[in-house]
């Protein structure tokens, strides 16, 4: 089991057109998980045991399918079908009980991997204790984001891939206008690495050396957090 983050989700695209997704608790967090797989083209069952819930996730189509169940009854996922899903994400963190209940529920009848929500540290370990995978605090990443947004406001974008080193789309800083990536030398002199330049939605991945920025465009680099905090606003 690993601590993860909600930016991990980004990652869930790759290698999944095959793998079946199932979400548990169609409240805000479940929904935003929901649509985003959605959007992405990945087939996915919502499951609520509010009737409400399963309808509004229905009729504003961020979802194909939906069902209403009572989620910490093992029966109720056997029929549903659940236990042969590749992955499941109870997404009922405000409910701690039932959250481990199910995520318990899922362990124990073989589902290959679960990510589970949880709203405090102690409902994060024992949620690990039952066999959960992934245990998500999308709160606590919400916080740090936002700190760095207000101490940072050039870094626009940000994925953490570990408590020490992320990937953040940056505004290129005026101390970098007009110098090609070869002089920066931004490894050697920052410890980061640019991954792609672009505007908009347009960016040249693995820019070449002599590619000469400018403000006004966006970098992407990799790092650790240090490193990143140290390049100019």
């Amino acid at each position: 089991m690993r601590f993860a983050k909600l930016s991990d989700f980004r990652l869930l695209g790759n290698n999944a057109q095959n793998r079946q997704f199932a979400v548990i608790g169609l409240g805000r967090f479940g929904r935003a998980v929901c649509a985003t797989l959605h959007k992405m083209g990945h087939d996915v069952l919502g499951i609520d045991s509010n009737e409400k819930l399963v309808n509004d996730a229905l009729s504003d189509e961020i979802i194909a399918h939906a069902l209403m169940l009572d989620a910490t009854q093992p029966e109720a996922l056997k029929e549903a079908g659940i236990f042969e899903f590749d992955v499941v994400v109870v997404a009922i963190g405000n409910f701690i009980q039932e959250s481990i209940i199910v995520t318990l529920n899922l362990k124990e009848n073989n589902v290959k991997t679960v990510i589970a929500k949880a709203s405090t540290e102690i409902h994060g370990r024992l949620l690990a204790k039952v066999g959960a995978d992934q245990v998500i605090f999308p709160e606590h990443e919400m916080g740090c984001n936002l700190a760095y947004a207000l101490t940072r406001p050039g870094i626009l974008e940000r994925l953490n891939l570990d408590a020490d080193h992320s990937i953040v789309e940056v505004q290129v800083p005026e101390a970098f206008h007009g110098q090609t990536l070869e002089a920066l030398q931004l490894r050697s002199r920052y410890g980061v690495s640019v991954l792609a330049v672009g505007c908009g939605n347009r960016f040249e991945i693995n820019p070449p050396p002599t590619l000469t920025l400018e403000t006004g465009k966006l970098l992407v680099v990799i790092g650790s957090n240090a490193a990143i905090e140290a390049l100019p606003s």
